[in-house]
């Protein structure tokens, strides 16, 4: 077996992380518990596709709507492994719609990018019907974290959303440059090429938000998770003032710290 070359190892977290298996698993146990306990909308379309659907958990006297994007290099996971950042949020009154979208390699990136922009356009225009007035926060995690700053860089006038309707965000562990993965296996199934993966990459583009985009990195992630992040405060450094290392956190427990309003990715909101 060959070894594996540095953009493999920089941009793989699995195998950094010996059990990551371990919190896929969880992430699907808790997420089912979840939806037991709480009261919640399920699998809402937001567009014609099958796999256009959210989630959608009201919190009572809601302060904000988390909306989050699921991460898996845009080829993995769904919506219902990510039911488990729910309840503890619901509970400090924040309400959460997790997001689904159509997977690579069945689909480009550009089209998982304009589902995210109609899954927030219909959250915009429909959430008040279940009884939610309060301005959303875009979060994602990983490829999610490219999809949040994606959102960032959206015209949204022409979609609808009204000025001051998304409130900030929230980017874990995003890919902030796209042209890295140009040598990494999963590209394999994301088909980008080099002209593709600029297009796709976040830092080329200017945002269209004033909202504060809050990037942080788990500490113990490889150095270009951390570099991508640092590019997109360097790029957008209205939106994006400074970037949180997380200690002792790693690829697959950095989101964790979504559930806890004490926790620094919260601070520019509460």
């Amino acid at each position: 077996m060959s070894t594996p070359s540095w953009h493999e190892l920089e941009y793989s977290p699995r195998l950094s992380v010996p059990d990551a298996a371990e919190y896929f698993r969880r992430w699907a146990e808790d997420s089912y518990a979840a939806r037991q306990a709480l009261e919640h909308h399920a699998n809402l379309p937001y567009g014609a596709g099958p796999k256009e659907t959210l989630d959608l958990f009201p919190a009572p006297k809601s302060r904000y709507l988390l909306v989050f994007i699921h991460g898996g290099y845009w080829r993995a996971f769904d919506k219902d492994d990510f039911s488990w950042l729910a309840p503890p949020l619901v509970r400090a009154g924040i309400s959460v719609a997790v997001l689904n979208y159509a997977l690579c390699p069945a689909v480009r990136l550009a089209e998982i990018t304009e589902q995210c922009r109609r899954a927030v356009a219909w959250l915009s225009r429909e959430v008040p019907r279940y009884g939610i007035q309060s301005p959303m926060l875009i979060s994602g995690h990983s490829a999610g974290g490219h999809l949040t700053a994606e959102m960032f860089a959206t015209p949204w006038a022409a979609y609808g959303v009204p000025s001051g309707a998304i409130a900030g965000g929230i980017a874990i562990s995003g890919l902030f440059d796209l042209e890295p993965l140009l040598q990494v296996s999963v590209n394999s199934d994301l088909r980008l090429d080099p002209a593709s993966a600029r297009a796709s990459s976040p830092i080329y583009k200017e945002p269209t938000l004033r909202a504060p985009l809050l990037l942080a990195v788990g500490g113990l992630e490889p150095s270009e998770f951390h570099r991508q992040s640092q590019l997109l405060h360097q790029a957008w450094p209205n939106n994006c003032p400074d970037v949180i290392s997380l200690p002792g956190l790693h690829h697959f427990n950095a989101p964790e710290v979504l559930t806890d309003l004490e926790s620094p990715v919260w601070r520019p909101f509460l």
